[in-house]
């Protein structure tokens, strides 16, 4: 029975492929799918890595997976249920994965997902040693909207800038 907590979105596998090579993969890296799907992700993670997985409709929660990861990359849930209401999701998992990983995050995520990377978010992301590098925008018929490819890494290459402060006219 689907677990009504995540909502499903499965990734195409031609899409997985064209955005992997955004990921700067090393032989010996160990490599977290938390969200496996059908696997569009990890099925073409490279043989020279040590393939993770997580998928709660097979019984393994991402929040279990306890271990550090050189890489966590996936399409993670948009929402997740929060006392019946959905809510997103996508800065809670990010963080979450934030101070487990050696080398860097890539997620898939909508225009919500990157919106939801407000300033104080980002601050408290970099306080954890991961900095935005890459973003990289694709189209999903099927999907709503445009979606980003969003790479974070362990090393900030001073591309993504935020101001901390909010303003109004007067």
């Amino acid at each position: 029975m689907k677990d009504t907590t995540y909502n499903f979105h499965q990734t195409p596998k031609e899409l997985a492929k064209d955005l992997i090579k955004y990921v700067e993969l090393t032989s010996g890296d160990i490599v977290l799918e938390p969200f496996k799907g059908e696997g569009a992700f990890y099925d073409i993670f490279p043989d020279t890595v040590q393939k993770e997985w997580c998928e709660i409709e097979e019984g393994r929660d991402f929040k279990s997976h306890t271990e550090n990861v050189d890489w966590v990359i996936s399409n993670p849930p948009f929402k997740l249920e929060n006392n019946g209401h959905g809510k997103n999701g996508f800065f809670q998992i990010l963080e979450h994965f934030s101070a487990k990983v050696n080398k860097g995050i890539a997620f898939l995520g909508n225009d919500y997902c990157l919106s939801s990377l407000t300033p104080a978010r980002m601050k408290r992301i970099n306080d954890n040693g991961l900095y935005l590098n890459k973003v990289v925008v694709c189209c999903v018929k099927q999907w709503r909207g445009r979606y980003f490819f969003m790479v974070f890494e362990k090393v900030n290459k001073n591309v993504f800038h935020y101001l901390p402060n909010s303003y109004s006219k007067e």
